[in-house]
């Protein structure tokens, strides 16, 4: 049975991912039946998408804590007044842009978050999309001789390689964990693929060639666009992704425009 809107309007993007919603300030104190349809949406859509939000620093927080403790990033520091907050921003100087490959966020650490909130609010006139793919669809679309070789496996994710190769510090240890290929989600109770070529370095207990025979498959599988939607952004739009069943991808094809913003992260658990 379909779940009823009636406190906002949900505009679906494509039919395995992604929504638009309309009829909220998510900068104000929000009704028991927004939040509800709030945690619908993100349930339903994996990441929904907000326009002509007019936020501050405290208000995104506020909404971020809505759906669960903010988490500090384990990677990159936060601004100094607010450290839950991580500033995104890519300008002519930029020798790199974070998140330019297929990820999920910081999968590395030992309970993943739940999910992002980014609001951007600058952004070029044309390009710096960002692209979101299902990991629902994607399990779902394997066969099922393939979903009993992958379930009971389990990958090691590993932020080292990554920012050390963007910060070198010979004295910093990053965050390395290790999460079961195939992951439960724990409100909608559907499984997802739960790798991403930013982080994983290999599949546990089996040879290296199978390993990388079978992340290369699976990378491949997951980046299918039928699994993807593509957001276009304008300043002061809010995306809101569920990062335990997606990945995405910013696309820096606007260089050298500016493209500026703040991010919040949701606490999450431990895969299972």
């Amino acid at each position: 049975m379909a779940y009823e809107y009636s406190a906002l309007e949900v505009r679906p993007m494509t039919r395995r991912i992604g929504a638009e919603i309309f009829g909220v300030d998510i900068g104000k104190p929000l009704s028991n039946r927004q939040m509800d349809e709030l945690h619908q949406a993100i349930t339903q859509y994996q990441v929904i998408f907000f326009r002509d939000q007019d936020i501050t620093h405290e208000a995104h927080k506020a909404f971020g804590r809505l759906f669960g403790d903010l988490a500090i990033h384990s990677g990159v520091p936060g601004l100094p007044e607010h450290p839950e907050i991580v500033a995104i921003h890519a300008d002519e100087t930029s020798t790199f842009v974070a998140g330019e490959t297929w990820h999920s966020d910081l999968t590395c650490d030992p309970e993943p978050p739940m999910g992002s909130i980014l609001y951007m609010q600058t952004v070029p006139e044309d390009g710096g999309d960002t692209a979101f793919s299902s990991m629902y669809a994607a399990y779902d679309k394997l066969s099922d001789r393939m979903k009993v070789y992958l379930e009971g496996l389990h990958a090691v994710h590993d932020a080292n390689p990554v920012y050390r190769a963007l910060f070198p510090d010979i004295d910093r240890k990053y965050n390395c964990s290790t999460h079961p290929v195939i992951r439960t989600h724990p409100v909608s109770g559907r499984k997802s693929i739960f790798i991403n070529p930013s982080y994983v370095t290999h599949i546990e207990g089996v040879p290296k060639p199978e390993s990388q025979a079978i992340l290369n498959f699976l990378y491949q599988h997951c980046g299918n666009p039928d699994f993807q939607v593509r957001f276009r952004w304008r300043p002061k739009s809010v995306a809101f992704w569920d990062n335990r069943c997606t990945w995405h991808q910013a696309i820096w094809d606007y260089f050298p425009d500016v493209r500026s913003g703040f991010r919040v992260t949701v606490a999450g658990e431990k895969p299972v």
